[in-house]
């Protein structure tokens, strides 16, 4: 028998694939783990925009976390889309009572189509309850300038957000440059200080849930024993190669290839 390491997300789910539980189930097969999900809303959402959001009950919520760590324990845990304060309450205590490891916070806040996806008091009990938990948190521009609650404008901006952020909740911080600045560089700061991972701009309009993707890349590495910034350097190799592939689907801002390292047999009938 050969045993597998395992993540976990808990996150939305995207009907059209691209981003939330669905990216992170794709990401996290392609990277060499077993996924499990457990999903915190139901979303009507495309390529061009979100249009309605259904939350999960709190309580079944917790019954999705009781039933996957009495069984198969997750190695890692990647949180993703939460929207509300009573849905952020049960995953800090199911994390914390079952001393879950390697936890990557992805405080999603809005969607790439501009639709707002956390609603304005759940963020402060995200940075209260979510991110101390955290091993590593991985914020875009507009999402570290809220939780360091300052504008971010140049590379050094970033760097002091990032250590703001891990100088209060004491966990890694990964800030991604590539939202709202010309480049794909990104900043981790953690107990060894700043370290910066450079990356190529590719031209791809395509980039529906490249976020999701990321922190669903960097919590396989680290369910298979990668430190933060290996885990972190393997996770934008992986993601660049998704963008570079130039898949194309939708009418908006479409989705990776996540699987653009798998070769496929197409058979002609």
């Amino acid at each position: 028998m050969r045993e597998i390491k395992t993540v976990l997300t808990i996150a939305g789910s995207d009907c059209s694939g691209g981003a939330g539980i669905q990216a992170d189930i794709k990401t996290m097969i392609t990277n060499g783990v077993y996924a499990m999900s457990a999903v915190t809303a139901l979303t009507a959402q495309n390529t061009t925009g979100v249009t309605d959001i259904m939350e999960v009950p709190p309580e079944f919520l917790a019954e999705q976390l009781d039933a996957v760590f009495s069984d198969i324990r997750p190695d890692a845990v990647k949180i993703g889309m939460v929207s509300s304060v009573d849905l952020i309450a049960v995953i800090a205590e199911k994390l914390a009572g079952y001393r879950a490891e390697n936890i990557v916070v992805d405080p999603v806040m809005v969607a790439t189509s501009g639709a707002s996806l956390t609603r304005g008091e759940a963020v402060s009990d995200m940075k209260e309850k979510l991110l101390p938990l955290a091993a590593l948190v991985t914020p875009n521009i507009p999402e570290a300038e809220v939780l360091a609650d300052m504008e971010i404008c140049s590379p050094e901006d970033m760097q002091e957000a990032a250590e703001k952020i891990y100088r209060q909740y004491h966990c890694a911080v990964l800030c991604k440059g590539g939202h709202s600045m010309n480049d794909a560089n990104d900043l981790l700061y953690d107990s060894g200080g700043p370290r910066w991972f450079y990356g190529r701009r590719i031209d791809n309009p395509n980039t529906h849930g490249t976020g999701c993707t990321l922190s669903s890349a960097i919590a396989s590495y680290l369910a298979r024993g990668e430190t933060v910034a290996e885990a972190v350097r393997l996770a934008k190799e992986y993601i660049s190669g998704a963008l570079a592939d130039g898949m194309d689907l939708g009418k908006g801002s479409g989705p990776l290839n996540h699987a653009y390292r798998i070769a496929f047999d197409v058979r002609e009938e």
